[in-house]
């Protein structure tokens, strides 16, 4: 029995995915950000932010604005839960 090969929909999500990665990445160069974060795992970038530049008080103001953004409908979805996932890794657990 042969497997089922990847469907083209697919194909189109992951190469979408990996263009997104290295728009990404090319912004921050731009910005002139610290890339040590940054780990590849199988061909795909994986951002660790640095969690001891970062006060617990900051991150938690910043999910609030987040929220409430959203609330307001001032972004989407999809960037609210980026940006959500990002401030959480932020977030030390003692």
């Amino acid at each position: 029995m042969t497997t089922q090969r990847s469907t083209f929909a697919k194909l189109q999500r992951e190469r979408a995915k990996k263009a997104k990665a290295a728009a990404k990445r090319e912004k921050r160069f731009d910005r002139g950000e610290d890339t040590d974060g940054i780990e590849i795992e199988g061909g795909e970038e994986t951002v660790e932010a640095p969690r001891n530049e970062y006060r617990a008080e900051d991150t938690i103001q910043q999910l609030e604005d987040l929220h409430k953004r959203f609330e307001a409908g001032t972004i989407s979805y999809e960037r609210f839960e980026e940006t959500k996932l990002e401030l959480f890794s932020r977030l030390t657990i003692d």
